[in-house]
């Protein structure tokens, strides 16, 4: 991770972590790479591209996904001038999640903790590296998730949990378990500040839990809010990806949960230009988006992935993976899922960042739509406040913080009593 505003030139070492899911994200690690070492600095590389490509360990010091607690062994000795490598598929001689959930962190917002809860993955998609890296699924345990949570939310000014994992619905598996039983686990610790948010899940292990997820997602400390990458409105397509549901899997998931939650928010991923979509493939996905017009949609363009099955197969032309793409997009920028009967209501949402204009407060509520608020209020970072809804677009709201009558008399007495002190000391 670059951050906005550093310069090499105070660095004694570079750090740089990888993603291998993108071909253009790999190629910025490597220039990256390039760069640091052409400014003569030590260099440590660490992440899924390093792990799954040997060919990096000659390059620089190497720390390997389930090795990632010897950063400070590794970043010490590379100093020194050695070029070292914790670089393993297994920790202490088996499988394992990666290092122990506990260890201390810096957390880039403060008030959000996220939370892996498994590493790999039981699919084998073959468009997809990051397996390469991660392996098969290994779940940490309900009691280190939940004694990480319980401790956070106690210590720490954490209001937010993140569960993250290349596969949430598949956790415990490999364990016995299931994940409603992690997420009541979690649930019954939560305090009441607490909200907590689900991360990706792919369609084939939701199917056997719907009524247990859905309970969880009417409780209050958690958000209405669903991530199921479907990838492509075509059967035939999910069939060569291996992706082992078909529509008719996913569409069931989206329609019992609508049914039951109408104001959810369900996010889910397109890769567009997959080698063997066709005109007619395509237009199920521009379908399937149509009908079900998504809050939230990840559009990608298919990028070969070496080492991969798909990467294997003829690409289809650039200009029509594009042109997809682009229509996809109007697609998704033609709808809003938030409407004018907003104006004027009032909700209750966390605060928990600034927003994009690094003016305005940024909340969520229950459905993890965007409320934006207006500046000029007390410091709120990390609070529940009431709001009025007074415009909207299509990815937030805009707001004004409700004072309730009490307070509103309070906060008008103090500000004609500092008006009465700056009057006599003039």
């Amino acid at each position: 991770m670059l951050f906005k505003g550093w310069r090499y030139d105070d660095a004694q070492v570079v750090v740089l972590n990888s993603c291998t899911v993108k071909g253009p994200s790999e190629q910025h690690f490597k220039n990256e790479i390039d760069r640091a070492l052409k400014g003569k600095k030590h260099v440590v590389l660490a992440g899924c591209v390093v792990q799954s490509d040997r060919s990096y360990r000659s390059v620089a010091s190497v720390i390997g996904v389930q090795q990632i607690d010897k950063i400070v062994e590794v970043v010490e000795e590379t100093i020194k001038g050695h070029k070292v490598s914790f670089m393993s598929a297994k920790r202490h001689g088996k499988r394992s999640p990666g290092a122990e959930l506990a260890l201390p962190k810096i957390r880039k917002n403060e008030l959000i903790e996220i939370v892996p809860i498994s590493t790999g993955c039981l699919n084998n998609c073959t468009y997809c590296k990051t397996k390469h890296a991660r392996g098969q699924l290994a779940s940490y345990s309900i009691d280190s998730i939940v004694s990480r949570i319980r401790n956070v939310c106690e210590y720490d000014k954490v209001v937010e949990i993140w569960l993250t994992s290349e596969d949430l619905g598949a956790w415990g598996i490999d364990l016995g378990h299931t994940i409603p039983e992690l997420l009541n686990s979690i649930v019954n610790v939560l305090p009441k500040k607490c909200m907590l948010r689900l991360g990706m899940s792919n369609p084939p292990y939701m199917l056997d839990h719907l009524d247990e997820i859905s309970r969880i997602l009417s409780h209050p400390n958690v958000y209405e809010f669903l991530h199921i990458p479907v990838q492509s409105g075509s059967d035939s397509v999910l069939l060569e990806m291996k992706r082992e549901y078909s529509i008719s899997d996913f569409q069931k998931i989206c329609d019992f949960m609508l049914a039951r939650h109408p104001n959810i928010t369900i996010a889910t991923d397109i890769i567009c230009g997959y080698p063997t979509e066709t005109d007619e493939d395509f237009k199920l996905t521009y379908e399937l988006v149509n009908k079900y017009k998504f809050p939230v949609l990840f559009i990608n363009q298919f990028y070969p992935r070496p080492g991969t099955v798909a990467a294997k197969l003829k690409r289809i032309p650039t200009h029509i993976v594009k042109a997809r793409t682009r229509q996809l997009n109007e697609l998704f920028l033609s709808y809003t899922n938030i409407h004018k009967s907003v104006l004027g209501t009032t909700q209750t949402v966390l605060v928990t960042d600034i927003a994009h204009d690094k003016v305005k407060f940024l909340a969520h509520n229950k459905f993890y739509q965007q409320v934006l608020i207006d500046p000029g209020q007390p410091n709120i970072m990390g609070q529940w406040v009431n709001v009025k809804i007074v415009s909207f677009g299509k990815f937030s709201m805009v707001a004004q913080i409700v004072y309730s009558s009490t307070f509103s008399q309070i906060l008008f007495t103090i500000i004609i009593f500092t008006c009465y002190i700056l009057f006599y000391l003039k």
